[in-house]
């Protein structure tokens, strides 16, 4: 379980004041006017801490905070602005997109071919330094060390067919019943074999909101029934596009001799093999046979994963770039790069 961390703006001084105490209502709180909800630190840590109070929760708050009403409220709004950048960034979802079901690999295949990144995965393959995969590995923790619990969220909203895609991948994701293969354990696993500190949670005051808005995504649509369409396509062009870029990294942790932080990208590579025919044709597009209402839906979760992932990708090549670090405090080096 983590510890709350530190605030990052006035939102925060006051949400992570108040979660120090028994639940209780809420005092007015004056929200973010910002132009950028997608980096903003202060909202995007908001909206990770509360989204928190949903998984693990945090070391000495109150669990009674996970549904008291004026938290709820307060979440509700800050969505609302995430949202709202989401659609400035992308658009809204099309509600009158209709693409066959046997077709939606080919679409959402698009959405990759479409994205305007550079790529992150190239650079460590190649270049990477093992400072700059230690920085990588902590902005990932974030989500890998939860990996799977924000698509999970969906399963009690699908039936038939897409259900059951969506159950065998996380199967996958959770070890098959072996803890030592679930794949947030490898990867905290690896966290250790690079010399960071694998406890859950333990680097989120380094990392910056534009990687806590990757995260958030993830909890915005898995949360929220309205968005089962979105959360679909999140995870379906997720498995679409993890393979090769897992296998570049763990190419160049194996030019930096880093062979025993290797065995969590190893698997991706083979499991997200495997799991790309099954998000793509089984959930996704299974879902749009189900409910094609949903298409625009599905469409969009991709769209907004595959803009999200490419700002955060610029922010650390662009850091790297420039000699200093993606993270909001630098770590301490333990070996020469």
């Amino acid at each position: 379980m983590a510890v709350l961390p530190d605030s990052r703006g006035p939102l925060t001084a006051v949400l992570l004041h108040e979660l120090r105490g028994a639940a209780h209502r809420l005092p007015p709180i004056v929200l973010p006017d910002t132009p950028d909800p997608l980096a903003d630190e202060d909202l995007q840590l908001a909206l990770y801490s509360l989204y928190e109070l949903h998984y693990r929760g945090f070391e000495g708050v109150d669990e009674r905070w996970e549904w008291e009403p004026s938290l709820l409220a307060v979440r509700s709004v800050l969505e609302d602005i995430f949202e709202g950048g989401l659609f400035t960034a992308i658009g809204p979802p099309d509600d009158d997109v209709r693409i066959a079901p046997e077709d939606m690999d080919v679409a959402l295949r698009g959405v990759a071919d479409a994205k305007d990144a550079p790529s992150l995965s190239e650079h460590l393959e190649r270049e990477g330094t093992r400072e700059q995969f230690r920085e990588f590995a902590v902005h990932r923790s974030a989500y890998q060390l939860k990996e799977a619990d924000p698509h999970s969220w969906a399963i009690p909203r699908l039936s038939g067919a897409p259900k059951a895609a969506l159950v065998e991948i996380q199967a996958d994701e959770y070890g098959g019943g072996r803890p030592e293969r679930v794949h947030a354990q490898l990867f905290a696993d690896a966290m250790t074999a690079l010399g960071l500190d694998a406890a859950y949670g333990a680097y989120l005051d380094a990392i910056p909101g534009v990687t806590l808005a990757t995260v958030n995504l993830m909890s915005l649509m898995g949360l929220h029934r309205r968005r089962r369409g979105g959360i679909a396509g999140h995870l379906a062009l997720f498995e679409m596009t993890s393979s090769l870029p897992n296998g570049r990294y763990a190419r160049g942790l194996r030019r930096l001799g880093l062979e025993a932080a290797t065995p969590f990208f190893d698997e991706h590579v083979e499991a997200d093999a495997v799991h790309e025919n099954i998000a793509a044709v089984d959930l996704a597009g299974g879902l749009a046979r189900a409910e094609p209402q949903l298409t625009g839906q599905i469409i969009w979760g991709a769209r907004a994963l595959a803009e999200l992932d490419a700002r955060w990708a610029r922010h650390l090549l662009d850091c790297w770039s420039r000699g200093v670090s993606s993270l909001r405090a630098p770590m301490p080096s333990t070996a020469p790069a």
